[in-house]
């Protein structure tokens, strides 16, 4: 069972226990984990949101009401915010392989030489990644030598450095915060995204705006 704390918080009033998790709200919605400090860091599968309140790691800032993970005898509210009890170092810089996915993100899913956005590419046209320094003159997979483009861009470019195609690159590659990055890719509900916004500001929501459509906060 949990209890409700000052500020609509929850925290467990027992230790650990087992709960069975109903199938379909695991499935449906993700939750957001807040550092201790406030600061948005990722969104978890639901049952282990549960299971770090069980395990009074961290507490339930906001549930959804129409949701409950239940057992033979207990009953859970359904996290979708929760904050950590305890600060966790967060890296400030993002070494993971460089993905598509992640790279879009970083340029704002726009091509870096034409500044044209995916959404305004025609036809058969669409994103793709360029090495600045191609691969066979001795390039690599690097954040600093990646950037976004369009496939016209990028057939124009071929296996030369941007100025000698006549191009130039219009931002230049940088490797990104690890915690911006992640929330450029993530799929959140108005409720989360707000949390987001307080910290972060505005700039962080209208990426995502860019890349996955609307959110209201």
């Amino acid at each position: 069972m949990v209890a409700a704390l000052a500020g609509g918080a929850y925290v467990p009033v027992r230790g650990s226990q087992k709960v069975s998790l109903c199938r379909e709200g695991v499935r449906t919605m993700g939750c957001l984990a807040l550092n201790a400090s406030f600061e948005p860091l990722t969104i978890i599968p639901a049952r282990r949101a549960i299971r770090l309140v069980l395990d009074q790691k961290a507490e339930i800032l906001e549930m959804d009401p129409g949701r409950a993970f239940r057992s033979p005898r207990t009953e859970l509210p359904f996290p979708t915010v929760i904050r950590l009890v305890r600060f966790v170092h967060v890296p400030r810089r993002f070494r993971r392989q460089v993905t598509n996915t992640f790279l879009f993100a970083r340029d704002e899913y726009t091509c870096q030489y034409c500044g044209r956005h995916r959404g305004k590419l025609k036809g058969r046209q669409f994103l793709t990644r360029d090495h600045i320094l191609p691969l066979s003159r001795g390039g690599d997979n690097s954040w600093q030598n990646l950037v976004a483009s369009c496939s016209p861009c990028n057939n124009r470019k071929g296996d030369r450095l941007p100025a000698e195609a006549g191009m130039r690159v219009l931002t230049e590659p940088r490797e990104p915060n690890y915690v911006r990055l992640v929330w450029t890719v993530r799929r959140v509900t108005p409720q989360q995204a707000r949390y987001i916004k307080m910290f972060y500001g505005g700039e962080v929501l209208t990426t995502l705006q860019a890349g996955l459509g609307d959110l209201e906060v």
